[in-house]
């Protein structure tokens, strides 16, 4: 079987992100095609979103959302969104959503969602880190390490992705060292987007859940692939400040300020490639040690 295209990737995620509609306020999101096992988190909450979305008018755009996973998703069955439409004001609205499998809760997410207004600016800066074109990407980092990787682990290691990642820092997922918990990864889709600022979104959501909570497991030289930790997000938030493409370089830069009782707290932000700040992000993760009971 060919290889998927770039665009192929994309088209594949911008289906993923495709909701159905089944009735009002109840969406069925599409399966990852191949998936196997849990679904990723990132998914779940960018279905999610776009649940949400779809029931409020494009004048007030998303600026917030908060999620609890409660239960991993499977591959095995599709997942239905139940929107709750909890406000609507002039200036705000509010939405809540429940993701549902098999008539059991595994996500919930609270958006809301406000009319555009002026007001005072100010942001953090960007990092002084490498652009893109420096680094390599994270497909062929993966590639040179073929060799190292378990066969169970193969096919999904290596497969093809509709994000490109570029690690400023590159790091061994099978032989990782103790390093400073703060990580900067430029990213993009491999393929244009449509001119769809909600889908642009949903996608920045589907990708904050990437490198994330790998942040915590860095000053301990652990990562899940090798086995020793098992991780799981416990909730998730974003906040979105400004438009943006995700199509065009984004650099996400993640610390995590603290680790215990088997969680690990990360945070995120997401740079435009000029400097502009357009989006927070804040995630709590499950990080047992196998070992350990």
């Amino acid at each position: 079987m060919a290889e998927p295209t770039p665009a192929d990737l994309v088209a594949q995620l911008t289906t993923l992100l495709d909701l159905e509609q089944l009735e009002p306020d109840l969406y069925r999101g599409p399966r990852q095609p191949g998936g196997v096992g849990r679904v990723f988190g990132g998914q779940v909450v960018a279905q999610a979103l776009q649940a949400a979305q779809s029931t409020v008018e494009p004048e007030k755009p998303a600026h917030s959302l908060h999620c609890y996973f409660m239960r991993p998703g499977s591959e095995d069955h599709p997942i239905l969104y139940r929107v709750h439409r909890d406000f609507d004001g002039r200036s705000f609205g509010t939405r809540r959503v429940v993701a549902l499998q098999n008539d059991t809760p595994i996500l919930t997410l609270t958006a809301s969602f406000q009319r555009e207004a002026g007001g005072f600016h100010h942001q953090a800066p960007m990092p002084e880190v490498p652009g893109p074109h420096e680094l390599r990407s994270e497909t062929e980092l993966r590639e040179a390490m073929r060799d190292q990787v378990p066969d169970k682990l193969r096919r999904f290691f290596l497969r093809a992705r509709p994000i490109e990642i570029r690690p400023v820092a590159p790091r061994n997922w099978f032989a990782p060292t103790p390093a400073e918990p703060i990580q900067h990864s430029w990213l993009r889709t491999v393929a244009p987007l449509p001119d769809d600022p909600a889908l642009h979104r949903a996608v920045l959501a589907y990708a904050s859940d990437m490198t994330l909570l790998g942040t915590s497991l860095l000053p301990h030289g652990a990562s899940w692939l090798t086995g020793e930790v098992q991780t799981a997000s416990l909730d998730h938030a974003v906040w979105l400040h400004a438009p943006f493409r995700a199509d065009e370089w984004l650099l996400y830069t993640t610390d995590s300020p603290w680790a215990g009782h088997a969680r690990g707290f990360n945070r995120g932000r997401f740079y435009t490639s000029d400097g502009r700040l357009v989006a927070s992000v804040a995630q709590e993760g499950l990080i047992r040690i196998n070992n350990l009971r």
